[in-house]
């Protein structure tokens, strides 16, 4: 999973990519493209690992992670994200948006004021000039290609073109791609462009301290504005100095201040909702490891996911859940009450399964 940390100027998105990634990247006091992105990896907190870690006494356990990128992200004007950025943000498979709001006379707004929606508003207009410009060049392309296309080559140019010539209308009148109904064969189709407005997006209110206890009330209030997204509120200043000191102190801070879970927990668990993901766990070779799947996601694959000669030479899996594993204690113990399944290769993996993959190669 990667995801991209997007935001106006001043907003504490590089803050936020710090407190995820226990990073120090220097925070900027302005934006522009030419910036690399921060890269960093943050590690899923998931309290079954240590329920396994009690079970099976490995010398090493592995929890999934998450790739973060902290991109710079400066005014277009109208004219689109371009170049190395709209690459950088074309790899993600989301995108969290922190927008500030908190005041501070001494870090003024680049808009002249605090404004939550009016700075969603935005970037999202943001993403969609993107996207209008390589719908823009790919109609040009279209149109150049039909000239000398076949016909049967003609009618899919065609279907294609109504299609984008569709989805640009709306976008023109600021509905992003992930708003718009299309049929799940467009949904194909517009996948191939990698278009940005079509990506999940979690919003992250930067509130200040003084604004914990209203939290939730702020949370509410945009969430029923924008129901597409995911949204939290955390004080990423607040949470990047928590997030230096040891758990026991910091949860104590955490619960004088009526702060309950860490916004690391939080934003991370959001982004494996906002993206249909689940964890399934393995134990072999002295391992227990985390491993993040998509919804849906057969047997077979999940042991691609693994190593690939396992999805190569898949043969079974030997399947328990994790619940059933940590009342019985003991793996000897699920097999003995009938809990260790033996399943196929279309068997739909669900999370919290620990697995055993047989394969031969």
């Amino acid at each position: 999973m990667e995801i991209g940390i997007i935001g106006l100027p001043k907003s504490g998105k590089t803050t936020l990519f710090n407190t995820l990634t226990k990073g120090k990247a220097q925070t900027r006091a302005s934006a522009s493209t030419g910036v690399e992105p921060n890269m960093g990896v943050a590690k899923v907190p998931d309290p079954r690992l240590e329920g396994l870690q009690t079970i099976f006494k490995p010398k090493r356990t592995v929890p999934a992670e998450v790739k973060y990128l902290d991109v710079a992200v400066a005014r277009s004007k109208g004219t689109g994200l371009g170049g190395e950025l709209l690459a950088h943000l074309s790899q993600v498979d989301a995108f969290i948006h922190v927008v500030r709001a908190f005041a501070d006379e001494r870090i003024p707004h680049p808009e002249g004021s605090v404004d939550v929606e009016r700075d969603v508003d935005i970037m999202n207009m943001e993403l969609m000039f993107s996207d209008l410009a390589i719908i823009e060049r790919r109609l040009l392309r279209t149109d150049d290609s039909l000239k000398g296309a076949r016909s049967t080559e003609r009618e899919a140019l065609l279907r294609e073109k109504s299609l984008l010539a569709r989805i640009k209308s709306a976008m023109q009148d600021e509905v992003p791609l992930g708003e718009q109904v299309l049929s799940s064969e467009e949904r194909r189709i517009t996948e191939n462009y990698q278009f940005l407005s079509a990506k999940p997006l979690m919003i992250v209110l930067n509130i200040g301290e003084e604004q914990l206890g209203e939290a939730s009330a702020v949370e509410e209030a945009l969430r029923s504005r924008y129901p597409r997204y995911r949204v939290a509120a955390a004080s990423a200043k607040l949470e990047m100095e928590l997030g230096e000191l040891a758990e026991p102190e910091a949860t104590e801070f955490r619960s004088a201040m009526g702060v309950g879970e860490a916004v690391v927990d939080r934003i991370v668990r959001l982004s494996y909702e906002l993206l249909g993901l689940i964890s399934f766990f393995t134990t072999v070779s002295g391992e227990v490891r985390a491993w993040t799947i998509r919804q849906g996601t057969t047997a077979v694959k999940s042991a691609g996911k693994v190593h690939s000669d396992m999805e190569r030479g898949f043969i079974r899996a030997e399947v328990v859940p994790f619940t059933d594993l940590a009342r019985c204690g003991s793996l000897a113990e699920a097999r003995r009450q009938g809990l260790l399944r033996l399943e196929g290769k279309n068997y739909v993996v669900q999370d919290g399964d620990v697995i055993t993959f047989l394969f031969s190669v």
